[in-house]
């Protein structure tokens, strides 16, 4: 098993200094903890609302945080859900925060949550009991529903005919296990030299995308945690695949004051107005000694915007 290091955890830190030093951070996906714990240690006097809908993820970021138990609340839920689980503790702004998006290293490696064609496990994938599971998914979905999930949300060049295969070989019998859907996969498409990624790669991005609503309200999340930074404040986020990082890109842009009227028009009409200023216009990615360190850094990307 990997040993869980949080990615970009030093830029993460440098980034998200609190405007004020008794403020509030919140970490809206705290996972095993590992930013959330740093950010308490170098910040002694700030309180953190701790935010996961993995109630696993969560039992562990509480041991894991347990000497500032004082100083942390958990809240299991979806970080969209941001507004409303500040107004039911009483906060009104917050001094930072955080959003590490995508699947944890815990629920990777846990092979009965069947995340990954690594294991041969239960087809589930739910990051929690909110969710769809991936085996409904694919035994429920029509050919051409399938095709698009696969298309939209993994990218997936050959989403038609492995959406084919899938709907076929239910026909026999129901895909219940991670081994067998990745079978099917390799069955269609293969790679075309020895060091490509795995065939059933973005299939299972897809599903695993799909099954937890990743990308639906992520535009939303955006907006509303800006909404409640205070004046000086940051928010920072990091995504682990194009999807995620071109949604948060776009946000960041809007934001800032970016136009987004039709071409043509003579005078603005969007109401655009600078919100906060992005000081990353491009990604924070991990340094070659984290790469590493640490290989599944390699495709995190860290935005960074202050609030006007």
């Amino acid at each position: 098993m990997v040993k869980h290091e949080p990615v970009l955890l030093q830029e993460v830190v440098q980034a998200l200094r609190p405007n004020r030093e008794n403020g509030v951070l919140v970490d809206a996906t705290v996972g095993l903890g590992g930013h959330a714990a740093a950010l308490l240690e170098a910040h002694p006097h700030v309180k953190l609302i701790a935010i996961d809908r993995d109630p696993e993820a969560l039992k562990r970021a509480g041991e894991r945080l347990a000497q500032s138990a004082s100083r942390v609340t958990f809240v299991r839920a979806r970080h969209e859900e941001l507004i409303d689980i500040l107004k039911q503790h009483g906060i009104d702004s917050v001094s930072g925060l955080l959003a590490d998006l995508g699947v944890s290293s815990m629920q990777l490696d846990d092979a009965s949550r069947g995340f990954s064609f690594r294991f041969d496990a239960p087809l589930d994938m739910r990051m929690g009991p909110d969710s769809r599971s991936a085996a409904d998914l694919v035994n429920t979905l029509d050919e051409t529903d399938l095709a698009n999930v696969l298309r939209e949300y993994g990218e997936e060049p050959m989403a038609k005919r492995i959406a084919r295969a899938i709907v076929n070989a239910r026909s026999e019998a129901p895909i219940e296990t991670t081994t067998r859907l990745a079978e099917i996969i390799r069955g269609v498409k293969r790679a075309k030299k020895p060091h490509d990624i795995d065939p059933a790669t973005l299939t299972f991005q897809a599903l695993r995308i799909a099954a937890n609503e990743e990308l639906i309200g992520l535009d939303r999340f955006v907006n509303d945690a800006v909404s409640v930074l205070e004046s000086g404040a940051r928010i920072a986020i990091i995504s682990f695949h194009s999807l995620e990082d071109r949604i948060v890109k776009r946000a960041f842009r809007r934001l800032e004051g970016e136009c987004v009227c039709p071409p043509g028009l003579p005078v603005c009409a969007c109401g655009a107005k600078e919100i906060v200023k992005l000081l990353t216009r491009r990604p924070v990615t991990a340094s070659d000694e984290e790469l590493d360190r640490n290989p599944r850094s390699r495709s995190a990307k860290l935005r960074i915007a202050e609030k006007s």
